[in-house]
């Protein structure tokens, strides 16, 4: 059995997925407050979260960027508000997938089982350390360093930059992308993909856009040789 904490104030969509998960390889803890949902995650250690964002107490964007500070753990964020920036937010503070509600259960319990296997795969993977240049990766610890010193990357940018350094002389579309950081396909529409490229190449004076290459009508690529 796989423990999740649901963090959830709609006490009839708790209700309903606490029901359906139990019926698979879950074990439900609920807490319907985000003021509780912090300490409950560090008595509790979970599997997985799922974290609603408008909560009574505490805003679900502030104990999604607490539990990351405390664990790596998969977080899944589900909110009634279509709104691209709160699902932009919501990255950044750390959460791995992000789901609009109204959500039907078999396709949360596919985003859930999806976000385990790729923990789970990462976990068994070897230690690895990836060195272009100035750059280096080391995915033991997510340590980045550009020309001898600390760089500090959200979450969401230091996936996607292990996912394009990976891949390094290749060209990834956005939905390669979208897939291998969260599971979903690209839309047409998302631009999450490009407004972290934008981020990165700040970070790593790309003002030329030499290292993180834009491949007009295909997608990014990583140039492994422009990190000197």
């Amino acid at each position: 059995m796989y423990r999740v904490m649901l963090v959830e104030d709609d006490a009839r969509l708790a209700e309903l997925v606490t029901e359906y998960l139990s019926g698979y390889e879950f074990a439900v803890d609920l807490v319907t407050r985000g003021d509780e949902a912090v300490e409950r995650f560090k008595a509790g250690t979970p599997d997985i979260v799922v974290l609603d964002l408008m909560l009574p107490g505490l805003d679900g964007m502030v104990v999604c960027r607490r539990i990351r500070e405390l664990s790596e753990v998969p977080i899944l964020i589900l909110t009634a508000r279509e709104d691209s920036y709160d699902e932009v937010s919501g990255l950044e503070q750390g959460a791995d997938d992000f789901v609009n509600k109204p959500v039907q259960p078999r396709v949360l319990l596919a985003r859930l089982r999806a976000l385990l296997r790729r923990t789970q795969a990462k976990s068994a993977g070897d230690v690895q350390v990836l060195e272009f240049g100035n750059l280096r990766i080391s995915t033991s610890d997510r340590n980045v360093t550009w020309r001898g010193e600390p760089c500090v990357l959200s979450n969401t940018e230091y996936k996607l930059l292990l996912v394009l350094a990976e891949a390094a002389g290749r060209v990834l579309s956005r939905d390669e992308l979208l897939k291998k950081m969260r599971g979903i396909e690209f839309d047409g529409l998302d631009r999450s993909i490009d407004n972290c490229i934008s981020k990165l190449r700040r970070k790593f004076d790309d003002t030329t856009s030499e290292k993180i290459k834009t491949v007009w009508g295909e997608g990014y690529l990583f140039s492994p040789s422009a990190w000197n």
